[in-house]
């Protein structure tokens, strides 16, 4: 008998692995909350021991593989709580589709997903193989014990071209531990600039941050600005050692914008490039932000910088308390070298032209020193509507050409 009855749980468990079949697999569909509205999919697999693991993605925010555990899984229903985010999701399944009711915070929205994962397309984003030379670099930020990897670039036609008319650019991210193309939502900046600029005579290094992708140690929890410029400066010091090009650059975004400017006071760069660099003190420019997003998405958006301050401060996180006392001002002014600083008018994250008006009114005066602030292009310099985050999966375009082309010309014509 027990052996018959190991044989029918057998049996059993193969039928009911059998039955959930139809609904395995990724489904996607779109969440409305009001006026906004975000990507959302669930992930649904069978694990080794015959049962289902799950795990949940929001997409428009980037956040992926949140673990869920699933309380009810058939061919035709799924039950499903997201502890991460206080959050379950039920459904039935119909055909294709799963029609079925999100819960978050005592509210509950219609939810429905349809059968397959989202295809994004992203037209931008150079396909191999290149006309152009890479390789892997390595150089480490010895204080902090941080060793950072990344990818030199050379423009067409290197062999041929003398390496003191080469000039090559340490491109360096935003806010936020990403890897070395900027990653984002499906889109890779970085790798679509070091892409346009090989293309046009001019190098490139990209890197991972501290503790991603392939570049390992140096401290996260307590890093500010001040420590990733240190990151920077070793990847300056590299390209300087490698005798291979003539000026060397550096190019940030966003908070690596800030970054750029504190190598340019460190005398560690020949010209700046600015992709919406902060120019105003980080409590200023942070309020901004926040006020525009939440007037974005409906709200007054009134909040006041000392409100903001209290509120950064009480979170007692290492890097906002030493943004929000950060002025740019300082740094932008110790810095002599050419300057391309650029903007977008859509710009809700750093916004424009508060930011782009304190770096010009800090900066030296400069026969090579540009200014632009580009029409209808967010914190991204995608083409868009309304500069909401929420709108930047949704986007092909990566960056706008008109940015690339803008930006290869003046550094091809400095002297």
């Amino acid at each position: 008998m027990k052996h018959l009855f190991t044989i029918l749980t057998a049996v059993l468990a193969v039928l009911c692995c059998q039955a959930q079949q139809a609904i395995m697999g990724t489904w996607t569909g779109k969440l409305s909350v009001g006026a906004a509205s975000l990507t959302l999919a669930i992930n649904l697999s069978s694990d080794d021991q015959g049962g289902v693991q799950c795990t949940f993605d929001s997409l428009d925010q980037g956040a992926k593989g949140i673990k869920a555990s699933v309380s009810h899984c058939s061919d035709d229903s799924v039950s499903i709580a997201i502890p991460a985010i206080g959050a379950s999701y039920v459904a039935h399944r119909d055909g294709d589709v799963l029609k079925g009711t999100f819960m978050q915070m005592g509210q509950s929205f219609p939810l429905d997903l349809k059968r397959g994962a989202q295809v994004l397309n992203r037209p931008q984003t150079p396909v191999a193989p290149f006309p152009y030379k890479t390789e892997e670099v390595t150089f480490t930020n010895i204080a902090d014990l941080a060793t950072l990897n990344g990818t030199l670039t050379y423009p067409v036609g290197y062999e041929k071209m003398n390496p003191a008319d080469v000039p090559v650019v340490l491109m360096v991210t935003g806010s936020g531990l990403q890897n070395r193309d900027e990653e984002l939502l499906d889109h890779k900046p970085f790798l679509v600039i070091a892409d346009y600029l090989a293309r046009n005579g001019i190098a490139s290094l990209r890197y991972d941050d501290r503790c991603t992708g392939k570049s390992t140690g140096g401290d996260v929890k307590s890093a500010t600005t001040l420590n990733f410029a240190h990151d920077a400066e070793a990847g300056y010091e590299k390209l300087k050692l490698l005798k291979k090009f003539g000026k060397i650059g550096i190019l940030g975004h966003s908070e690596g914008a800030n970054i750029a400017f504190i190598l340019g006071s460190w005398e560690k760069a020949d010209f700046v490039v600015s992709l919406a660099g902060v120019g105003v003190k980080g409590d200023t420019a942070l309020t901004a932000q926040a006020n525009c997003i939440m007037r974005l998405n409906g709200m007054p958006g009134t909040a006041d910088t000392k409100q903001y301050r209290n509120m950064v401060l009480m979170q007692n996180n290492p890097w906002f308390t030493w943004f929000v006392n950060y002025d740019p001002a300082s740094d932008i002014a110790a810095t002599r070298c050419p300057v391309f600083a650029a903007g977008g008018d859509k710009d809700c994250q750093v916004v424009s032209p508060l930011n782009l008006d304190g770096i010009k009114n800090a900066l030296h005066e400069g026969k090579d020193n540009r200014f632009i602030e580009y029409p209808g292009l967010n914190h991204l310099f995608q083409e868009c509507k309304t500069g909401n985050p929420a709108e930047y999966r949704e986007i092909e375009q990566t960056i706008s050409p008109q940015l690339l082309k803008d930006l290869t010309e003046w550094i091809k014509n400095l002297k």
